[in-house]
């Protein structure tokens, strides 16, 4: 007879069998040939509302945007580790053919890949053998591009019963099948005509797809809807901000929001578009989204008497199954600098003084790190993760302290850190709950604000923007004095390791630039990142030492993904440079095609050779435009150019217009306002550009390629230019 102890042990080891068997995917006949349309029905339909809830039951697969619900990117697979990763080599490569930005985080069930690509492109992959199986194109018209603000890129899918759904750049909702890429149904989720997009991944929660938009910095009023998984249908959506008050509100909670606001902000939009971040918790079956910043940036403009402008920058907590509101919590009261609360949000149980609480964790663009109870939304802490000058500390309410002068309202340029791009933004952080340490790829730069009323005063009136960066370079400057304080202009980044507990960094990796890829954090002590140099990482997780890296030849900006095939672990990223900061810069030689790189224990596949450098000279065509025309010329590329193209410097994923051939200079007319280009993804701006602003640009550009092409310092080229824009400034006829 078994003694008590084996009893229980034998009743642990069946209980244990049981709940596997439940939780787990379940495994393809033999019968069925993997990689086949069989076996991908057959896996993909097990992901259902049981195995989405359940992800981390089955760590070989990587079911959802964040790998789980909790979206902490943890990875409990312990094949691949400090001993044997010199072992680890590339198993195969797959080169999509794009040049532009690559941000998704794949999904994989038994093998099988699905990932999306530029212009919300679907594809299928076999991870087996690294073979596509499908490819998916929603036919995104290509002159949506002045729509967007930050290139033609999306972030990832959702896989549900069978069927994977994606955001298009032009604001639909499209469902497919798993197993072949057909279409199921398609829906608009935005109105027409509006600069309303979609790049973030959707999310599947009890049978409904979660989708927002983007497009705060148009004229944009931000909410999330939820769709019905099946069929399409609109289950509920819930609006951020509050619209005309002289109407109906949607729901409740918009009457009290709209005591914050003041003025006629409706007719600006309001801004708070929900464009990345939406996090689901199961037991508490409620849904956490991030909210967006104002539309216009500036409160002064959209809200003149003040007000906190709720919901902007907030995190909301609503119920799953009808969208109301539960609670929120906004980190940037009266929002004026883009700092946007759209940023990952991670769920977590930790302990903190003595007490196991249910929080979510936050880095958002303000700079702060934040520690929210998720049950009831009270504010447990928050302290700087990275250099911040807009605001002092957070109160014990949860209330920012401002600094004097923050929100730049006397017609001065300030530089306030972070700058738009925020002290984090999408990128992927990891929470590793071994080490209980949040891993964030931050940003440290500073960015000129400024108040006017005058739209010609800031940049991108000619593509509908409505920011607070100025568009002159003669207005009087403010700059921060402290020596901490990022350079105006100089751009950096940081890897960093924080402790959410004590609020402090453990420790922090220089970079060279601001613009790096997502993280994922392993059982092993393995911290992953790809950066924009081009290098995958594979870092010690204690100290953020480097213990193996490749070089994939391009930026990337997506996060690693790691996975079972068969029982062998791998680990697969996506390279490709470009979205809204790699568009005007890169930090290789060379751009090459957006390629899948996966790599595994032994394996031996040889990398794709890097194309050799093509060295583009500045144009040597004269430049014989006057100083008011050049003027002129630097205006207008302010308003229409600016967010795409940098002189002198290269180029990103965006050519650097003093570099091109000269023959492209004789088509501006064609391409400017004639959408010569447009099938590449270059508007035409007929309806804001004559024919003469067309040739001042034109002159502009020859002029910038001139003198930077004979030496001149890039100060005394600005300088040179607030003078001519002065000039024409003050000449110009007045409207």
């Amino acid at each position: 007879m078994l003694n008590q102890p084996m009893t229980r042990l034998t009743t642990l080891l069946l209980l244990c069998a049981a709940l596997t068997s439940c939780t787990e995917i379940t495994p393809s006949s033999p019968k069925v040939v993997k990689g086949s349309v069989e076996h991908i029905q057959q896996v993909t339909t097990a992901i259902n509302d049981h195995a989405l809830a359940n992800a981390n039951a089955t760590p070989g697969d990587w079911l959802s945007y964040g790998r789980n619900y909790q979206e902490d990117r943890y990875s409990p697979l312990t094949q691949i580790n400090k001993e044997n990763l010199n072992q680890l080599g590339l198993a195969w490569t797959l080169e999509l053919g794009t040049k532009r930005g690559i941000q998704a985080t794949p999904l994989v069930v038994d093998g099988i890949m699905f990932f999306s690509g530029p212009w919300s492109l679907v594809y299928a992959v076999d991870s087996r053998h690294g073979k596509i199986l499908w490819r998916y194109d929603p036919k995104v018209p290509r002159d949506i591009a002045p729509k967007l603000c930050c290139g033609v890129v999306n972030r990832g899918l959702a896989l549900y019963e069978g069927d994977l759904f994606v955001g298009t750049l032009d604001g639909r909702l499209v469902s497919i099948k798993a197993h072949d890429g057909s279409l199921n149904w398609q829906t608009k989720t935005v109105p027409e005509n509006s600069y309303l997009t979609i790049t973030g991944a959707p999310r599947v929660v009890k049978g409904r797809v979660l989708i927002g938009n983007g497009g705060s910095e148009y004229t944009a009023r931000g909410y999330i809807t939820a769709y019905d998984a099946k069929t399409g249908e609109q289950a509920w959506r819930f609006y951020t901000v509050p619209g005309n008050p002289g109407q109906p509100f949607e729901h409740p909670d918009l009457e009290e929001a709209a005591k914050t606001w003041t003025g006629e902000w409706w007719t600006h939009g309001g801004g708070g578009t929900v464009w990345d971040s939406f996090v689901y918790d199961a037991e508490l079956n409620l849904v956490y989204i991030g909210v967006g910043n104002g539309s216009p940036w500036d409160r002064k403009i959209r809200s003149p008497d003040g007000g906190d402008n709720l919901y902007l920058s907030s995190i909301v907590a609503l119920n799953a199954d009808t969208g109301v509101y539960q609670w929120h919590y906004q980190t940037t009261p009266g929002d004026s600098w883009d700092y946007t609360a759209t940023q990952p949000i991670i769920l977590a149980d930790i302990e903190i003084e003595d007490k196991m609480r249910q929080v979510l964790m936050q880095a958002p663009k303000n700079g702060f790190f934040y520690i929210i109870d998720r049950v009831t939304g009270e504010f447990i802490s928050a302290k700087p993760f990275t250099y911040v000058n807009w605001a002092s500390s957070i109160d014990s309410n949860g209330r920012p302290v401002e600094n004097p002068g923050a929100r730049y309202e006397d017609g001065k340029a300030h530089w306030i850190s972070p700058g738009s791009h925020g002290g984090h933004n999408w990128f992927p952080m990891s929470y590793n709950p071994k080490t209980g340490l949040v891993y964030i790829p931050t940003a440290i730069r500073s960015t000129p604000y400024l108040h006017s009323k005058n739209d010609e005063d800031t940049a991108g009136i000619y593509l509908g923007v409505t920011v607070s960066q100025p568009a002159k370079l003669y207005f009087d400057n403010v700059f921060d004095s402290n020596p901490q304080a990022p350079k105006p202009g100089a751009v950096a980044g940081q890897l960093i390791a924080y402790d959410p507990i004590k609020q402090e960094r453990v420790w922090a990796i220089d970079q060279p630039l601001h613009y790096n890829g997502g993280l994922l954090s392993t059982a092993t002590g393995l911290l992953l990142q790809g950066d924009a140099e081009g290098k995958f990482s594979i870092r010690n997780i204690d100290d953020g030492a480097v213990l193996k890296q490749f070089d994939l030849r391009s930026g990337i900006i997506a996060a690693p993904v790691t996975y079972l095939v068969d029982g062998e672990q791998y680990i697969s990223i996506l390279a490709g440079w470009g979205g809204g900061q790699g568009l005007t810069y890169k930090s290789v030689e060379q751009l090459h095609p957006g390629t899948l790189y996966t790599f595994k224990l032994g394996g031996a596949a040889t990398a794709p050779e890097s194309q050799p450098v093509i060295e583009k000279p500045f144009t040597t065509l004269a430049s014989e435009g006057t100083a008011d025309q050049i003027g002129h010329g630097f205006n207008v590329f302010a308003h229409a150019c600016a967010g795409c193209h940098k002189l002198g410097e290269g180029g990103g994923a965006a050519p650097d217009l003093t570099r091109s051939s000269d023959a492209m200079f004789s088509i501006y007319q064609q391409i400017l306002l004639d959408g010569g280009l447009a099938s590449q993804g270059m508007p035409d701006f007929a309806e804001v550009l004559s024919k003469d602003d067309v040739e001042a640009v034109r002159g502009f550009v020859l002029y910038s390629a001139k003198v930077l092409r004979g030496g001149m310092s890039y100060q005394v080229y600005l300088g040179n230019l607030r003078k001519m824009q002065e000039g024409y400034d003050a000449s110009a006829p007045k409207n």
